[in-house]
C-alpha cells in the first residue's frame, strides 16, 4: 500500500479508505459481490455492498480479515444486534465465529446486545437473499416555535435554556459531579431542578429536548457514562426511562426527544451554516461523532466513531476498552497527541494526567515546536484518509471538527493537512467535502438550544 502523503509519525499507518479501494480494483475482473447487512431496533437496517476475491480462490482469510473490519465499523456507525452477510459462506461463518461470545468481537457483540435488548447473531446467505435497507431518518430538530427547554447534560457541567419562538429567554450552566455517584436520584433531582428552573421562566412547557453522551433508543437510556457509577440494577429501574419520567413530572404529554450530544452539536451546525449533510468530529478524551444527513435528518445511527477502524495494520494501538486495534479512539483523540509525542521526539511526564500531557504539547506548539507541529500534521493526516473511509458510510457534505486537540495552531495544522489529502488521494470527495472548524458563526446556536429544537409540538 502507498500513501501520496505519509503519516509522517507512523509509518506503518495503513488507512481503511485505501483498502477499500485496492480491494475493488484487485476484484474487479474476478471477485464476487458481497452485502453485509445490520439490523437494530424496530427492523431499521444499513446495507453496505462491495466485492472480494472468490471464495476459495487462495484469499480467503484476506476477505475474512477485510469483511472484519467493515462489520465492525458498520457496528459502530449504525448500531444493530443482527448481522446479515450474503454472498460468501466461507467469509459469513468466519464472522459469524468472530462476533460471539467468546469470539474475537465478544466486545462487540456483548455491547450490542446491551444496547439493543436482543440476543446478537450473524445470519449468513446468498447475495440475492440480502435484506433490503430501511431507514430511521426523519425529520428530527430545527423547531423553534412554542416555548421549549433545551437541556445539555455534560459530564461536569449541564446547560438548560428555555427558549420561546427561537429566543432564548433564560440558560444557565450549573457544576454537577454525574460520574462520581452512585445514587441515581442524584442524576434525577439535577435534571428536574434544571427543567423546572427553565420551565419557570416560560408561560408553559410545549416540548423538551435534550442532549446527552451517550447510546438512546426511542428517549430510553442504553448506555451513557454520566451513569458509570451506578449499579446495573438500579440502572434498570431509575436510569433508563429517566428523561421521559422527568418529562411527565414537567407536565402530562409534552413531546420530549433524547438525542446523542454527537448529533446535537452537528444538528446545531446545520442551523448554524445552513446545510445539511454534515459530518461533527469531536477530539477530545476519546473521538465522538454526530452526523445529520442530506435531508436534514438525524438517523437514529450510533456513530460512535471511537470504535470504528481508521488502520488496518494489526501492529497499530490498541484501544484499551475493546480490545481492538487501530480504531478512532487513538486516532482522534488526546491519547493520539500522547501515542505520537515519543516519535516526535517529545517526553511527557509519566504522572502527569492525559490532559496534562496534551496541555504540554499545546505549548509547544503555541511556541512554534517543530516536533509538536509534526504530531498535528501525522493527525492531520490521520483525519484525511480517515475521512474518505467515512464517506464509504456517511453521505457528506460538510465536516466540523472540534474538541480541545483542534485548539489553537495545531488544529489549522490538522486541518489543512487533512484538506492536503482529500485533494491528492481522493480528489471526487475534494469537490463536495468542505472541512471547518466552527467561528463564531457557527458557535451562535448553542447545545442546549439545538437540543431543544429536537421535538415537533403535535
Amino acid at each position: 500500500m502507498k500513501l501520496k502523503i505519509d503519516a509522517r509519525l507512523d509509518k506503518g499507518f495503513a488507512p481503511m479508505a485505501l483498502v477499500c479501494r485496492e480491494m475493488r480494483e484487485n476484484t474487479a475482473e474476478d471477485g464476487q459481490e458481497l452485502a453485509v447487512a445490520v439490523e437494530r431496533n424496530q427492523g431499521y437496517t444499513y446495507v453496505y455492498r462491495t466485492r472480494i476475491f472468490k471464495d476459495g480462490a487462495g484469499h480467503d482469510e484476506e476477505n475474512c480479515r477485510f469483511v472484519d473490519r467493515i462489520v465492525k465499523t458498520l457496528l459502530w456507525v449504525a448500531g444493530g444486534y443482527k448481522i446479515t452477510v450474503a454472498g460468501s459462506r466461507v467469509v459469513g461463518e468466519y464472522i459469524k465465529k468472530t462476533f460471539s461470545h467468546g469470539g474475537a468481537r465478544d466486545f462487540d457483540a456483548r455491547f450490542m446486545e446491551r444496547v439493543y435488548e436482543r440476543p446478537f447473531e450473524v445470519i449468513v446467505t446468498d447475495l440475492e437473499n440480502a435484506p433490503e435497507e430501511k431507514s430511521s431518518a426523519a425529520p428530527v430538530g430545527k423547531h423553534l416555535d412554542g416555548c421549549r427547554i433545551g437541556f445539555d447534560a455534560g459530564g461536569s457541567d449541564r446547560k438548560v435554556s428555555a427558549v420561546v419562538d427561537g429566543e432564548t429567554v433564560y440558560s444557565e450552566e450549573v457544576v454537577w459531579f454525574p460520574k462520581l455517584n452512585s445514587d441515581p436520584e442524584y442524576h434525577y433531582e439535577g435534571i428536574l431542578n434544571a427543567m423546572k428552573t427553565a420551565a419557570s421562566h416560560m408561560p408553559r412547557v410545549d416540548a423538551i429536548g435534550v442532549s446527552s453522551a451517550g447510546v438512546y433508543i426511542d428517549n430510553k437510556i442504553m448506555v451513557a457514562s454520566l451513569f458509570i457509577k451506578v449499579s446495573d440494577e438500579d440502572f434498570e429501574k431509575r436510569v433508563k426511562n429517566m428523561y421521559l419520567d422527568v418529562a411527565r413530572e414537567i407536565g402530562e404529554n409534552i413531546p420530549i426527544e433524547v438525542a446523542n450530544d454527537g448529533d446535537v452539536t452537528a444538528l446545531a451546525g446545520a442551523m448554524s451554516l445552513e446545510d445539511n449533510g454534515i459530518l461533527g468530529i469531536a477530539m477530545g478524551t476519546s473521538e465522538a461523532a454526530g452526523y445529520v444527513d442530506m435531508d436534514g435528518n438525524i438517523t437514529g445511527w450510533l456513530n460512535e466513531l471511537a470504535f470504528a477502524p481508521v488502520d488496518y495494520n494489526e501492529s497499530a494501538a490498541v484501544d484499551d476498552w475493546s480490545g481492538d486495534y487501530g480504531v478512532g479512539s487513538r486516532y482522534f483523540s488526546q491519547d493520539a497527541v500522547i501515542k505520537l509525542a515519543p516519535f516526535a521526539g517529545i517526553e511527557l511526564d509519566e504522572a502527569a494526567s492525559p490532559a496534562e500531557k496534551l496541555k504540554v504539547v499545546q505549548a509547544l506548539m503555541k511556541e512554534g515546536d517543530e516536533r509538536a507541529a509534526a504530531i498535528y500534521e501525522t493527525i492531520g493526516v490521520y483525519f484525511g484518509y480517515s475521512l474518505a473511509y467515512y464517506a464509504e458510510f456517511y453521505d457528506i457534505k460538510q465536516v466540523l471538527i472540534m474538541g480541545r486537540v483542534t485548539s489553537g495552531k495545531g488544529g489549522e495544522i490538522l486541518l489543512n493537512k487533512a484538506r492536503e489529502v482529500i485533494a491528492c488521494e481522493f480528489p471526487e470527495l475534494d469537490k463536495r467535502i468542505t472541512l471547518n472548524i466552527p467561528d463564531e458563526k457557527a458557535r451562535r446556536v448553542g447545545q442546549s438550544v439545538a437540543a431543544a429544537s429536537l421535538p415537533r409540538i403535535k
